[in-house]
């Protein structure tokens, strides 16, 4: 079974994703933290290729071999990566990884177009999203950066990424969207796992 969780920088993607995954016994995939690999190598070496570089998934990330867990969540390389995950052929070959992982096993697998793209027969897709405001006060809550600072550069990225040719985002027809705001981790992941429990009953998968 794969649960597809899209939305916008700040919607609790990765975090409710994690807590999902966990409560279900399932595997996480975290399509974000591959780009932010690709955006961290490519700021070290523009012409480096995307189909070069060995990037390991779990509790910790790493990138060639090295732990890059942290270093992924630089400001700088959160920039750079929406820039990146607008590259095509970059676009192509995470796909194509993405797809593989997926291809066997339960998945909570999050991202920007998991629903669209990546797993678009996902048993169940859902598409959180939260006050703009919202968002950009638990992202400076993060990183620790005014949140005035962080709303402007979430504006901007929103806007990049619902416009870019490839893989925009978007909620996919048959996604359950849920908005978090004012809601704890805890509340939005048992909403989750409320649904996918449903899904089962409905395919008689207990």
């Amino acid at each position: 079974m794969i649960v597809a969780i899209d939305g916008p920088a700040g919607a609790g993607k990765s975090t409710v994703a994690r807590g999902c995954a966990e409560a279900l016994g399932f595997t996480y995939l975290d399509t974000g933290a591959m780009y932010r690999c690709v955006a961290l190598a490519r700021l070290e070496d523009p012409s480096c290729a995307a189909s070069s570089l060995e990037i390991g998934l779990g509790e910790r990330i790493l990138l060639g071999g090295e732990d890059v867990t942290e270093a992924i969540r630089e400001p700088r390389v959160t920039e750079e990566a929406s820039r990146v995950a607008a590259d095509p052929e970059v676009r192509a070959v995470m796909a194509e990884r993405q797809r593989a992982l997926l291809a066997a096993g339960d998945w909570v697998a999050e991202g920007r177009d998991i629903g669209t793209v990546i797993a678009p027969d996902a048993e169940l897709k859902v598409f959180l999203t939260a006050d703009p405001k919202e968002r950009a006060r638990r992202r400076a809550e993060q990183t620790g950066r005014p949140v005035e600072e962080v709303f402007a550069e979430q504006a901007e990225r929103d806007a990049r990424d619902g416009r870019r040719a490839h893989s925009p985002l978007r909620a996919a027809d048959d996604a359950v969207e849920l908005d978090t705001s004012g809601l704890t981790v805890a509340e939005v992941c048992d909403r989750v796992v409320a649904m996918v429990d449903e899904r089962r009953d409905a395919e008689g998968c207990r």
